[in-house]
């Protein structure tokens, strides 16, 4: 069989390059330090390569989930603590309010503190998370949650949304509350019943907050207690009906079925008390109710006593402000909770993922080094070779 001398050059640089080309790809795995280059190194390995990327790319972005959903939650944890810390101070200018012995200037400088803690309480509940969000804004986390009304009450203009973060394939979580479950949706007085004084009393009787005493025998309702006399009283509930009655004693136990109240002071002939079923207040109103409390004037035993019955019920509502935020703050403790048990299963996971993917795709540099070598050596033996084969021609046998 005869070889063109032309067939015979192809052949030989075909087979240099594809050495020159195994060589290549031997030095690009020592310079990556990975063994699959591209799918024909290892079809199998590739594929399976792809599909522990693709997982560690999720991982990822559930993981960057997490780090937002934390950051917001330790905010709002963050602001709720603030939020309890004005509360208690609002407490104290309200006990210190409710002293007898202060005068007209005493109770404007409280007044006066008491509507910066109001102002400090907006701003707090405006407060925004690290990218400009507001926190207690729901879903419309681009405008301020709360403000002033027409009616100069603050009111909430966010909405009832509430966002979730993707923590796994089957696992999110919420990261806030909006801001009607924080600062408005909090249950009056007792949680059952709030108890007021009419404004138009003329005596010096004081109500306490009352407690409902058997959950099985108190029907839920608004009832009234008025003294028909100096010494007696009577209970009567929505529709007139009288549901309890009986001679008054100052501080003594005033109960009708399942609840109770205590009345201290000397109530006049046809004062009336009100004990409503308890319904929702948001804080900003009770401080507001506490500073009007603080401002009215206090000059007559009625008067005192109108004021007293007024920072009791805002004291009362203080206590359970308190305690929802309490509430809220449990429950972004337990998000958080599950959000560092989601960061430490990933973690494992990852590590899981990036072993397999390790034995798949890193190299072996022992293997690779050796191999790289002997590569080298077979493409100098054919470059040689294909240099004296090269010279041999007819011609230069003849010469």
């Amino acid at each position: 069989m005869r070889i063109a001398t032309s067939t015979f050059h192809e052949r030989a640089l075909a087979a240099l390059m594809a050495r020159q080309d195994e060589l290549s790809r031997t030095q690009n795995q020592l310079a990556t330090g990975q063994r699959v280059q591209r799918p024909a190194d290892d079809p199998g390995a590739a594929v399976h390569i792809q599909e522990l990327e693709r997982a560690l790319s999720e991982s990822g972005q559930y993981a960057r989930n997490a780090t937002a959903a934390k950051s917001r939650l330790s905010l709002e944890e963050q602001a709720l603590s603030d939020a309890d810390t004005l509360l208690q101070r609002v407490r104290e200018l309200a006990v210190q309010a409710n002293s007898d012995t202060l005068d007209a200037g005493a109770r404007r400088v409280i007044g006066a503190e008491l509507e910066s803690r109001l102002a400090e309480l907006t701003d707090l509940a405006n407060r925004r998370d690290a990218v400009g969000e507001y926190l207690f804004a729901g879903y419309s986390t681009a405008s301020p949650p709360f403000a002033r009304g027409a009616s100069g009450g603050v009111q909430y203009l966010g909405d009832a949304g509430v966002r979730y973060q993707q923590l796994g394939p089957t696992q999110r979580v919420a990261d806030g509350h909006p801001g009607y479950d924080v600062f408005v949706d909090v249950a009056q007085g007792n949680g059952r019943f709030v108890t007021t004084a009419n404004a138009a009393n003329s005596g010096t009787g004081v109500i306490d907050a009352g407690a409902v005493t058997d959950p099985g025998s108190w029907t839920a309702g608004d009832y009234t207690l008025r003294f028909t006399s100096p010494g007696s009283w009577e209970i009567v509930d929505a529709g007139a009906t009288v549901v309890a009655s009986g001679a008054y004693t100052a501080g003594g136990a005033i109960e009708w079925p399942g609840a109770r109240v205590v009345v201290t002071g000397q109530p006049a002939s046809g004062d009336t008390f009100s004990l409503a079923a308890s319904r929702r207040e948001d804080l900003f109103t009770t401080i507001d109710r506490l500073i009007a409390a603080v401002r009215a004037p206090a000059t007559t035993p009625a008067a005192r006593a109108q004021v007293t019955n007024a920072v009791g019920v805002a004291l009362t509502q203080l206590d359970r402000g308190s305690d929802h935020l309490h509430e809220i703050r449990a429950a972004v403790g337990a998000r958080l909770a599950s959000v560092d048990q989601a960061d430490a299963a990933r973690d494992d996971f990852e590590l899981e993922l990036k072993s397999t993917l390790s034995d798949l795709r890193d190299l072996d540099y022992a293997g690779a080094i050796t191999r790289m070598n002997q590569q080298y050596a077979g493409l100098q033996a054919a470059q040689a070779s294909y240099s004296r084969l090269a010279q041999l021609s007819l011609f230069d046998y003849l010469r």
